[in-house]
């Protein structure tokens, strides 16, 4: 607290810091002889204040019995980061200005405040801390603490309950058996997918080379990228493997798809640039440092096995592998795989093999189950979210010393749907709007009709990666994906109406995480018990 002597027959200045803005400001303040006004000297406590990051409420004004031009006196207790104290006074009453003197002592009760009972205690309106109009400025650290312990203590206890009531679920045959081994065929398969990248690099350097012409490069692609999808969908379809060993397959299926697709697309633009250069054309600054048409096999070596889905000639690099901060991450990475295997082999497991189809039983009891089975859902999809997207994408990264580490942005702040699907997965979202959502609208498609075949596409690959395992063509997940498009006019609507960004965030989370998850999650169990039941 600063306090400044001055008469008790002044009333304290009630104008703010405007003059005097800094701690020069207050040093200026010096300058000023003893006729100088009360006015400027709260205006240089105000200052010092603002620069010290005080409240500018604490400043007291207190009278000494004293006349104006006996000086001002300015205390202000400043704390240093350490165990010591800074004082910094300011003040004389000689008439020869404002002496200034700084030092250090270890000890509080050398300084002096001073609190009068007249002073006035409230001096401005101010909001409650968690009131609506102030709860985003605060820190809100200690509730997050009190969270994270809150959580800690309800689950273990929940765990200790189902262990239990139930015991220990988890076979001993859960991270591979004998019947593993009836999987190779799809071992094969995803040994086999880089000869799809070899037969692109060589189409390219046909094209290159001027052996066959451009149409011919494009269908060749076309051939290539379908194939690559359609030959482990035909594998999978035919050997009666593990669900997870197919979905596994397919995704990795799906991303050297997209990853044919963005490395064909980009060069045939990167032919197109080379031709305008040839004619006279410029290229915006952007191009011009980063332009190299070149078709390298090393090149494309690094960008199918980076964090990566957009293909370009040469990607921001870091100096170095960080040997340590790798295994770090890989023992995180183990911890929480296993936490992912151990929720849903003791509670995810037990609650769908217990529960009837959600379309096909009472409405109350489908509506309880999915409740139930919302809460260990969720926590196996931040487990994956934090194991795929920061733990094994920031491990190839740093491997790789692949630069450009924005897998995810801060999607839990989403106040739409649209921004979820924006920050979620970053790979794909700039695969998206790269080589689907602009190439649409330079072909003078509407934006709304480009965000729809956006969704379509991935509606699509969702749907592969989870009814072709499941050997299942019900379309749960074409449906769910599709859904989220009247999601997002709901979302944006809400927020341009209530211009609250809790309401869309709220409906983020309630739609998509604790109802829509848990529901496909019931839906694909029955489908699929259904299924093995009938072809037995």
């Amino acid at each position: 607290m600063a306090i400044i002597d001055s008469p008790e027959s002044v009333e304290p200045a009630t104008e703010t810091a405007e003059a005097m803005s800094s701690a020069e400001n207050v040093r200026n303040y010096s300058n000023y002889d003893r006729t100088g006004s009360l006015r400027m000297r709260r205006r240089a406590s105000e200052a010092v204040a603002k620069e010290l990051e005080f409240d500018s409420d604490e400043i007291v004004v207190v009278g000494n019995g004293a006349g104006v031009n006996d000086g001002v006196e300015l205390v202000m207790l400043l704390s240093s980061g350490k165990d010591d104290k800074e004082e910094v006074k300011v003040g004389s009453g000689d008439g020869r200005g404002v002496d200034q003197r700084s030092s250090l002592s270890s000890s509080s009760s050398s300084f002096k405040f001073a609190y009068r009972p007249s002073v006035p205690a409230h001096r401005r309106i101010k909001e409650s801390p968690l009131s609506s109009d102030a709860i985003f400025k605060q820190s809100h650290a200690g509730l997050f603490n009190l969270c994270i312990v809150v959580l800690v203590a309800v689950n273990s206890r929940l765990i200790i309950e189902n262990l239990m009531k139930y015991g220990w679920l988890i076979k001993s045959d859960f991270w591979f058996s004998s019947r593993s081994l009836r999987d190779w065929p799809l071992l094969m398969c995803c040994l086999s997918l880089p000869v799809f990248p070899l037969a692109a690099f060589s189409v390219e350097k046909l094209v290159q080379k001027k052996y066959i012409s451009e149409p011919v490069a494009v269908i060749l692609h076309i051939i290539l990228s379908t194939t690559a999808i359609l030959y482990p969908v035909l594998v999978i379809l035919r050997c009666d493997s593990a669900v997870l060993s197919g979905v596994n397959l397919m995704l990795f299926a799906c991303i050297v798809w997209l990853k044919l697709i963005s490395y064909a697309h980009t060069n045939y633009d990167m032919r197109s640039l080379a031709k305008s250069l040839d004619k006279g054309s410029v290229l915006p600054n952007y191009l011009n440092t980063d332009f190299i048409y070149d078709v390298s096999f090393k090149g494309l070596a690094y960008f199918m096995v980076a964090p990566t889905l957009c293909y370009q000639p040469s990607y921001p690099r870091t100096s170095c592998i960080r040997k340590g901060w790798v295994v770090r991450q890989l023992i995180k990475l183990v911890i929480f795989s296993g936490l992912m295997g151990f929720i849903v082999e003791q509670y995810i497991n037990p609650i769908v093999q217990h529960s009837q189809h959600p379309l096909k039983g009472n409405l109350l009891y489908a509506i309880e189950r999915v409740l139930k089975l919302s809460v260990p859902n969720l926590y196996v999809w931040l487990c994956m979210f934090y194991c795929f997207f920061h733990l094994w994408l920031n491990i190839l990264a740093e491997l790789l010393c692949f630069g450009d580490r924005e897998f995810y942005k801060d999607w839990w702040n989403a106040k739409t749907i649209e921004e979820y699907w924006r920050m979620w997965n970053m790979p794909v979202h700039k695969w998206m709007v790269r080589h689907i959502y602009f190439p649409c609208l330079r072909n003078g498609i509407p934006k709304g009709v480009a965000i729809l075949i956006a969704f379509l596409v991935s509606a699509i690959f969702h749907e592969l990666c989870i009814a072709v395992p499941c050997h299942i063509f019900k379309f749960w997940a074409f449906i769910g994906i599709m859904f989220q498009v009247p999601l997002v006019v709901l979302t944006k609507y809400l927020q341009a109406k209530f211009k609250n960004s809790m309401v869309g965030n709220m409906m983020f989370w309630c739609f998509f995480s604790i109802l829509g998850q848990p529901m496909c999650v019931l839906l694909y169990y029955h489908d699929l018990m259904n299924r093995k039941g009938n072809s037995t």
